[in-house]
Formats: structure tokens, C-alpha cells, sequence
């Protein structure tokens, strides 16, 4: 069944704040194999003008996707997890996630759409920081799979 369009434009409160801690910017950037200095060296970081280490930029999935499952998790919106799959994924940056940042993401949903019986849901999330400032957009796609024919 195909998900409610009223949803469209639909927003969830904002989650608890993420502090961004250095020790997690290392082990993402060492996770995904990027070894720009200013991801681990405060005086490398700095040296680009930035008060802190900051996180490469798919860092914020993290906190972002976590965000979205208020979405997901609705049980008014009816979404079938269990078949759903990533679609896409893109970030819109005002300024780089930063050590320190106390982030919180207001989650919306874009678009609900349904193409070959496949639910298709769009969901942005404003991403700001402890003093309001608006630091990144992320968009995420979610596709919930067609059921089988039995």
C-alpha cells in the first residue's frame, strides 16, 4: 500500500544534541580510509583556520540517519522497514562539522512518491549547532521495496 502523501512536508521534533568528540572524527576518517591531517591534528586543522579538528564531510550520516528513524519509526506513516533499502544520499555544507559541536537534526519529509509499486520516501535533515547556527543539510532517500507476489 502506498505510503500516505499527506505526510509531505510532515516535521519531527528535534533529536537530543550529538556532542562531536575528536576521538570520533579519528576513527570515522581512519574508518573510511582518509587521512587529511585536519581530520586528526588540532594544529593541522587550525593551520586551515578552523578552531578544532573537523569531520570529513559523510561524517554526519551518522547522526542524520539516526535522526530520519523518528521518520521511519512512525507508525502512522505506515513505512515498512523491513524492506526498506538506502536510495541516495547528498549534504549541502554551511561550514564544516567541527570537535565540540553539539548537533541536533529537525528531520522533514520532502517527498513521498511510488514507482513500480516501490514506496519512495525523501527526507531532509537540518542539521544545526549548539548556538542555532546552521551547519549542513542532508538529504537521505529511503526506497521500501514492492512486496513479492507469492
Amino acid at each position: 500500500m502506498a505510503l500516505d502523501q499527506s505526510f509531505v512536508g510532515r516535521t519531527y521534533p528535534p533529536t537530543e544534541p550529538y556532542e562531536v568528540g575528536r576521538e570520533k572524527i579519528r576513527e570515522f576518517a581512519e574508518a573510511v580510509g582518509d587521512a587529511n591531517p585536519a581530520y586528526t591534528d588540532t594544529e593541522a586543522a587550525r593551520g586551515l583556520g578552523h578552531p578544532d579538528v573537523i569531520a570529513p564531510p559523510t561524517f554526519v550520516f551518522a547522526i542524520t540517519f539516526k535522526a530520519a528513524g523518528q521518520v521511519v519509526a512512525d507508525p502512522q506513516l505506515g513505512l515498512d522497514y523491513s524492506r526498506v533499502v538506502h536510495g541516495d544520499q547528498k549534504f549541502a555544507y554551511n561550514r564544516p562539522v567541527r570537535a565540540g559541536d553539539r548537533l541536533t537534526v529537525t528531520s522533514t519529509i520532502e517527498t513521498i512518491r511510488t514507482m513500480a509499486g516501490n514506496d519512495i520516501l525523501d527526507i531532509r535533515g537540518e542539521v544545526h549547532d549548539q548556538d542555532g547556527e546552521h551547519v549542513v543539510t542532508a538529504w537521505t532517500k529511503l526506497v521500501a521495496r514492492a512486496a513479492e507476489e507469492a
